[in-house]
């Protein structure tokens, strides 16, 4: 079950950026490329991590598909789902802790916890319009952006479920809508269509809540408002990076901001 999901398929985007982070840093304080064995563990934890998560929602989502296949939930149930996360978790946790570092074991225990405080977070929803946008942002950070240090990664995904057909995103298209999740464009359309508080506040639960919230979106500027809020937090991810020397690696962390903003899948 666990080699189901590690087939070599994934985009890989948290090593990715953990090493490419690693080489950059090495660059910068010592000016060497080479990455610390330490270092490497720490991106095959991150994917580890992150893919027991996945696990995890597709069985609270009940998810027929991932990433243009059969979730594990739908061919071994829920209950091996369930312990095949726990168990990619637990071999996650082994790995961290032979790495003997205990301010590292700090940081990625953090993330482990505000996955789980981020999934809590999805479930509600508030009934002030602001206090609602700041809750998105929390469980949007929480869930994504405090394992991979990149919130625009996250707010990407939400243009996607209403951009790209669902042959491309590799789930079904307006699967948040039907999971009765408020995402940035749909929180951006509520302020043109304020009837759409009824239904983020019901969770999208009456027949026919789905489709209508989907066409107010479309209508709304709610897609352009939230790319261009991932596009803010590109460009402040960008003036970071280019605090460190200038290296290849930099350079191709520069590049994969940009490429996110721009990807259809």
């Amino acid at each position: 079950m666990c080699d189901y999901y590690f087939d070599g398929k994934g985009k890989a985007f948290r090593p990715m950026i953990v090493v490419l982070m690693a080489r950059a840093c090495n660059i910068h304080h010592n000016n060497s490329r080479e990455v610390q064995a330490s270092q490497r563990s720490v991106a095959i934890i991150a994917e580890m991590i992150h893919t027991a998560s996945l696990v995890h929602d597709d069985v609270i989502d009940d998810a027929n598909s991932r990433r243009g296949k059969m979730t594990v939930n739908q061919i071994w149930g829920e209950r091996k789902a369930v312990l095949a996360g726990d168990f990619i978790l637990s071999a996650a946790s082994v790995a961290l802790a032979r790495i003997g570092n205990t301010t590292i074991i700090s940081v990625l225990t953090q993330v482990i916890e505000d996955l789980v405080r981020g999934e809590f977070l999805q479930l509600g929803s508030k009934e002030n319009e602001n206090e609602r946008f700041a809750h998105y942002l929390e469980k949007t950070f929480k869930k994504t952006a405090s394992l991979i240090a990149n919130s625009c990664k996250a707010l990407i995904d939400d243009v996607l479920d209403f951009t790209s057909c669902a042959d491309r995103l590799g789930k079904p298209a307006a699967a948040d809508l039907k999971l009765g999740l408020a995402t940035g464009p749909v929180l951006f359309a509520c302020r043109q269509f304020p009837e759409m508080n009824a239904m983020i506040m019901r969770r999208f639960s009456k027949p026919g809540d789905v489709e209508r919230a989907r066409k107010y979106v479309l209508q709304s500027d709610g897609v352009q408002q939230t790319t261009y809020l991932a596009q803010r937090y590109c460009h402040e991810a960008t003036r970071e990076i280019r605090k460190l020397r200038p290296s290849p690696e930099r350079e191709a962390l520069i590049q994969l901001t940009e490429m996110v903003l721009v990807r259809d899948k």
